[in-house]
């Protein structure tokens, strides 16, 4: 695996996309499969996974999330965020201050990261 330095972190140079483990699109994928994926990409190196609030509507980060607390590995976690239709102020309006720290908030909250503010 090649990385990359970004602010004194090195970064993998391939991420792993996890639109899959949202099981919206690609059909389901149970826990156990989510786990092997992840296991085999960090056991190969990786530790940047990318992910969105959109993915099974959380169901991508919370699976990253559990996975995480299995692991001793520090893994650098990107979400996107913007795309959730959850209020009157859905795509493409949401992206206000308020909105995007919600946004944030929900995903470090399936992440089981806690509080960023």
């Amino acid at each position: 695996m090649n990385y990359r330095n970004f602010k004194a972190h090195n970064i993998s140079e391939i991420g792993l996309g996890t639109w899959q483990l949202g099981s919206a699109d690609w059909g389901m994928v149970n826990e156990e499969e989510a786990f092997t994926i992840l296991k085999t990409y960090t056991d190969a190196g990786g530790n940047f996974i990318d992910t969105a609030d959109v993915y099974g509507m959380g169901i991508s980060e919370s699976l990253i999330g559990r996975f995480l607390k299995t692991i001793d590995t520090p893994v650098l976690v990107a979400t996107k965020l913007g795309r959730r239709h959850d209020s009157l102020n859905g795509w493409p309006q949401n992206f206000s201050y308020d909105f995007m720290r919600q946004h944030i908030e929900s995903s470090l909250e399936k992440l089981g990261v806690g509080s960023l503010f």
